[in-house]
């Protein structure tokens, strides 16, 4: 393989997909010129002028659905009937948007002595965004369409695992009609590159899902160049179920899917399940049963539930996790081993008894792994959720709602859902807080992240 060139590969066989060339930085310079000079058109456009622009994208998206999904599915393992929820999601969004832009981004008036005085959010100009591979269509728009909406440009560097998908969203921009340039994707022959990038003059914020390794040094090379920048980066959600939940087996299906969703290989899953103590033998025993049911293999048959890990070396780093807590006392109940045969698949597990000390409590398990702690009491399962690095979500399972908000507001998260698998949705911001990164996404905040919120007042001059 030429050092200029990305192969990508199926995580499902680990037969080659495509190779796909790298950009120098001349031609990285050539993109970034473009992003801007179509951005300084685009943002003096009318609110809705732009809306209605973008509108087009959830169309495209719409009209090609099953083509999409199956590039997800080929790129990075998801499971088939996952990918097409993931662009349809995508397609839902950009409507979100464009229907709520106006209002969303119009002037806010404010009361003082001057003759006008209100708030205006102006774009920025382009945003730079580092993306991640396990939801490749998902990240990008949900970054890409309120930075676009808002008036900005916006840059693209994907995983590499998923070139093919940043390219495919590269078209359905263009097919959408967008200003040719307005939304680029940049392939840099290095990581070195990326710092160069964020140094641009022509680059006005930076944006990073991915992990907190990454959000250190795209934070770092951010403030040196004294941008704007949002972290979104890793979890360790916590899972709470306490005492008086009315029937512990409907809530089982729930638990799975917070764990096992995109084959465990998502920031917002679930990944530690603190469970009350006398409720705790019977929920280990339920999920082992639900777990060991699950599907596991062609992503992109249709009845398959779990995919291959995206890359091979999660396979071993996810093992490597288990066996350790495994080491440390805890219990293997099902799974803890890699699949034979082709592809990265990794079966779904479950670990009970599992203390506060052991490597799947304390590290994110990016994978189709659960960990099953034991609770004395409310008390002290707050103690144990809010005993990690990280502040992405929390779930809190409860008879009583009331109950339910208290415990949960008790939780270090930027998102918190009471009786239900934690999401993002376009209607809510979406975030966290210590090393889950800094900064909202989606909603009116996700919108106004990347907007320069301006005072503006003004007064007549006596005659």
């Amino acid at each position: 393989m030429s050092p200029a060139t990305i192969t990508t590969r199926n995580p499902a066989t680990g037969e080659q997909l495509a190779d796909y060339p790298t950009h120098d930085m001349g031609q990285l310079q050539d993109i970034i010129a473009a992003s801007a000079t179509a951005q300084h058109g685009w943002s003096r456009l009318p609110v809705a002028d732009r809306a209605a622009a973008v509108a087009r994208v959830a169309r495209v998206l719409r009209d090609n659905v099953e083509e999409h999904a199956q590039l997800i599915t080929a790129e990075m393992g998801k499971p088939i009937t996952e990918a097409r929820s993931e662009v349809l999601k995508c397609a839902s969004t950009v409507e979100y948007y464009a229907q709520h832009a106006e209002h969303f981004l119009a002037p806010r008036g404010i009361d003082t002595q001057a003759k006008s005085s209100f708030v205006a959010y102006e774009p920025l100009g382009v945003i730079f965004a580092v993306m991640p591979w396990n939801y490749p269509y998902w990240q990008v728009i949900r970054f890409a369409i309120p930075a676009l909406i808002a008036g900005n440009g916006a840059l693209l560097k994907h995983a590499a695992n998923v070139t093919g998908a940043a390219h495919a969203i590269n078209s359905v921009f263009e097919q959408s009609g967008l200003p040719r340039g307005l939304f680029g994707v940049l392939v840099p022959q290095s990581h070195e590159m990326v710092s160069t990038i964020i140094e641009d003059p022509r680059i006005s914020a930076v944006t990073l899902t991915g992990s907190e390794a990454a959000g250190k040094a795209i934070g770092q090379a951010a403030g040196r160049a004294l941008k704007k920048c949002v972290l979104e980066l890793g979890g360790s959600d916590p899972f709470v179920v306490l005492e008086d939940v009315p029937d512990l087996e409907s809530i089982i299906p729930q638990a799975v899917t917070a764990r096992f969703g995109n084959t465990g290989q998502s920031c917002l899953c679930a990944k530690r399940f603190i469970v009350v103590d006398e409720l705790y033998d019977r929920f280990v025993h339920l999920a082992t049963k639900a777990v060991r049911e699950l599907e596991l293999g062609d992503p992109g048959a249709e009845g398959t539930n779990l995919g291959p890990l995206a890359k091979e070396q999660f396979v071993e780093e996810i093992h490597a996790l288990v066996q350790d807590s495994v080491d440390d006392g805890a219990v293997l109940e099902t799974g803890g081993e890699r699949r034979k045969g082709p592809g990265y698949y990794y079966q779904p597990t479950v670990l009970s008894e599992v203390t506060a000390g052991m490597p799947v409590f304390r590290r994110e398990t990016f994978g189709p792994v659960m960990p099953i702690i034991r609770a004395r009491d409310e008390a002290h399962a707050i103690e144990l959720a809010n005993d990690t690095i990280y502040g992405l979500g929390a779930t809190v399972w409860t008879g009583d709602m009331d109950r339910g908000l208290r415990v949960g507001r008790q939780i270090t998260s930027g998102v918190l859902f009471v009786n239900g698998v934690a999401a993002s949705d376009p209607r809510l911001p979406f975030g966290g807080l210590k090393s889950s990164g800094y900064g909202r996404e989606l909603s009116v905040e996700g919108l106004r992240e990347f907007t320069n919120v301006r005072t503006v007042w003004a007064a007549e001059l006596n005659k």
